[in-house]
């Protein structure tokens, strides 16, 4: 008898759970409760009652909605997700973010509560969408593909919890339609919910060219000591200097790199003195914020710099603890030759060559003759020496990985409030395989630095050889936000990541635009070969495979298996099953 009162119907069922919820929970309970009763009443009951939706049911971290049409529940999800984004209006330091996923699928009716594998199948796929995501079953998107002006990434094939069979799943993609191929347009970056700014790099009035690197160095300094500072979202030097020696507007940096503010200002050093000028702009109106000049002596640079930085903090309006400030000072005597040669050194480092390094460790280790215990100088030599074991620079590679690892140690001991120490040490920690001890020290130079843009990109990395692949998609995408110019090789790191998720037609398209930008990528080829393979698209994994053996005749995946430390080396061998299955010998 209990069969027969079984109702079904056919509907499309958005699932929707708030990222983090019990850590925002733990924080401040009531305001939780509060923020999400004043989301619904403003926002989500709202759309979904204009989209036709009925709840039916309310969970403390999320939603379950039922819709007649898959239509009305992507379209609703795209205004509550849009609504919702960094960006679009919220002030919230800490915003409240949702997963959302949707499937279309039979399910029974029991009262006003809905059950069966139309719902299941709707919460497992939410459990896979990013935060502030949405992702949609292959039931769902074949209802709306062609009906809805975003595009979608195929995530392929899904193994879900208590689902018999494997379900092919959509990422529905939120940002704005991109005029080229390989990058988003610069223009429709959203500014984050704090004071953002960009320092560009500071012109060179000195009338000598080989006086660059001082002008540089203190532009860098500067992004330095604002980065350290998590109440401010400060754009990489990275992005910062591609505007180097080029006519300005500063609109257009502010639209590119989507901050608020931007900084720029001019060095002329001759003899013993050194005049810095400084100006902050609004981005958004061209209205200058403050400008400043100062005149003093070159042993005073330091000075200049900390007094530069604390007025631009104050023109921002910001408010710093004591701690924070005292932080911000810059502690100890600084040799000025010492320094010069340390700017000279890291301008090297930053060429990323095997001459710049060997030209690095010679300028760095004159600036720690001068001053032993110069920290940043010599966890920059550290960095140089695991550089060149994994670039294969090193003739002797556990030599040089050895000295590198011994170096950043060394570096950590002198300075532990040093950024740059800890971020060295985390890098040689990884190529040794320690992981866990690599994962916090990286952490550690982010709770020192909140905006280092390296440091982000090195978590991504980790997490990706530890396990946590989906971990590292969010952090990878932190960083290109700090860093919206982002070096291409970004774009692989990422392929790596989406590929240890099983989304290998993700990882093509991220390989594709990395392609577009460095076309002779042979590990990039490498790897899109073997995502090929992954979706049974072998001629076209052949052809991957001979552009690599053609640019890299003695390409070796046996090395790629010796230097990359995953933790789980079935995360290395799911790229060399890849290959196989197109019938590629490696």
């Amino acid at each position: 008898m209990a069969e027969e009162r079984l109702q079904r119907r056919l509907a499309a069922i958005l699932s929707a759970d708030v990222v983090g919820y019990s850590r925002l929970m733990g924080a401040d309970e009531a305001r939780t409760l509060s923020r999400l009763n004043a989301l619904r009443r403003e926002l989500i009951d709202p759309a979904i009652a204009a989209h036709s939706g009925r709840i039916v049911k309310l969970m403390g971290d999320g939603a379950l909605v039922e819709f007649a049409s898959a239509v009305d529940a992507v379209t609703c999800a795209i205004e509550i997700q849009r609504q919702l984004q960094p960006g679009a209006g919220g002030s919230e330091a800490d915003p409240i973010r949702f997963r959302i996923g949707i499937n279309v699928g039979d399910i029974i009716i029991e009262g006003e509560d809905i059950h069966g594998d139309g719902v299941n199948i709707a919460a497992r796929v939410e459990g896979i969408a990013e935060p502030g995501g949405i992702c949609l079953s292959n039931a769902a998107y074949e209802q709306v593909r062609d009906k809805v002006r975003e595009s979608f990434v195929d995530l392929g094939e899904q193994s879900l919890k208590n689902i018999a069979r494997p379900v092919r799943v959509y990422r529905l993609d939120l940002a704005p339609k991109a005029t080229s191929t390989s990058e988003a347009p610069r223009s429709m970056l959203a500014r984050p919910d704090k004071p953002s700014i960009a320092v560009l790099a500071f012109n060179n009035m000195s009338g000598d060219p080989e006086q660059e690197y001082f002008s540089d160095g203190i532009s860098e300094d500067i992004i330095t000591d604002l980065s350290k500072l998590s109440e401010l979202h400060v754009i990489a030097r990275n992005s910062t200097f591609t505007y180097k020696g080029k006519a300005v507007d500063v609109k257009q940096v502010g639209r590119d790199l989507g901050v608020r503010y931007v900084l720029e200002g001019s060095v002329r050093k001759a003899g013993n003195r050194v005049r810095v000028t400084g100006q902050l702009i609004d981005a958004a109106s061209g209205a200058h914020i403050w400008a400043d000049r100062f005149d003093r002596d070159l042993t005073d640079i330091f000075a200049v710099q900390d007094e530069l930085t604390q007025e631009i903090i104050a023109a921002l309006k910001v408010k710093l603890t004591p701690e924070k400030k005292d932080r911000l000072a810059r502690t100890g005597k600084m040799d000025l030759e010492a320094y010069n040669l340390f700017l000279r050194g890291r301008e090297q480092v930053l060429l990323n060559t095997k001459s710049g390094n060997i030209e690095a460790r010679k300028l760095l280790g004159q600036a720690i003759a001068i001053k032993p215990d110069f920290a940043a100088a010599h966890a920059s030599i550290g960095f140089t020496y695991v550089n060149d074991y994994v670039n294969g620079w090193a003739e002797n590679p556990d030599w040089s990985l050895d000295t590198g690892l011994e170096i950043a140690e060394r570096a950590v001991q002198m300075d532990e409030e040093e950024p740059e120490t800890h971020h060295a040490l985390a890098v040689a920690l990884v190529f040794r395989r320690k992981l866990d001890r690599a994962l916090a020290e990286a952490r550690r130079s982010l709770a020192l630095e909140p905006n280092f843009a390296r440091g982000h990109h090195t978590i991504a990395r980790i997490l990706t050889l530890n396990g946590d692949a989906a971990g590292a998609i969010n952090m990878m995408e932190a960083y290109m936000r700090l860093d919206p110019f982002y070096p291409d090789l970004a774009l692989y790191f990422l392929a790596e990541a989406r590929v240890a998720l099983g989304q290998f037609d993700a990882a093509v398209t991220l390989l594709k635009q990395r392609l577009e930008r460095t076309p002779n990528s042979e590990t990039s080829l490498a790897l899109l070969a073997s995502c090929y393979g992954h979706l049974g698209m072998f001629d076209e994994a052949r052809a991957a495979w001979a552009e690599v053996m053609k640019i890299a005749p003695d390409f070796s995946i046996e090395r790629q298996r010796r230097v990359l430390p995953y933790k789980n080396p079935d995360d290395f061998e799911r790229r060399v099953q890849g290959l196989r299955k197109a019938n590629i010998s490696v």
